[in-house]
């Protein structure tokens, strides 16, 4: 069973940066994509960013030059570096496997507001 503990949100004010962490309970980690999702109040979870166990990387338009993803396989660790972050940016964010996602764990709550 894989487990995905998120961690790094907080409040934070417009045009404010937070970097979020993920660790990743599962064998095999490097063969996997991964992507950070987010899920605000009344709305659909969404994908936010993904990475290719080669590093290739894509972004949703409304993120795309402010929010950065990486990983680490040694650490099967996945961040994500939020810039320049807006009120609508507020949600919860998770991470999980990119297209076919494992269980979802309790993410981390990103409050954009001054």
């Amino acid at each position: 069973q894989v487990q995905l503990v998120e961690s790094g949100g907080g409040l934070v004010q417009p045009g404010g940066s937070l970097r979020l962490s993920c660790a990743a309970s599962v064998s095999i980690f490097t063969i996997y994509a991964m992507g950070w999702y987010r899920q605000a109040p009344g709305k659909q979870r969404e994908l936010v960013a993904f990475i290719t166990r080669g590093g290739s990387t894509g972004y949703a338009d409304s993120v795309k030059g402010r929010f950065t993803i990486s990983r680490d396989n040694a650490k099967k660790m996945v961040y994500l570096q939020m810039n320049s972050l807006k009120p609508e940016d507020t949600a919860v964010y998770y991470c999980n496997r990119y297209g076919s996602p494992w269980d979802w764990g309790q993410g981390t709550q990103v409050t954009v507001s001054s």
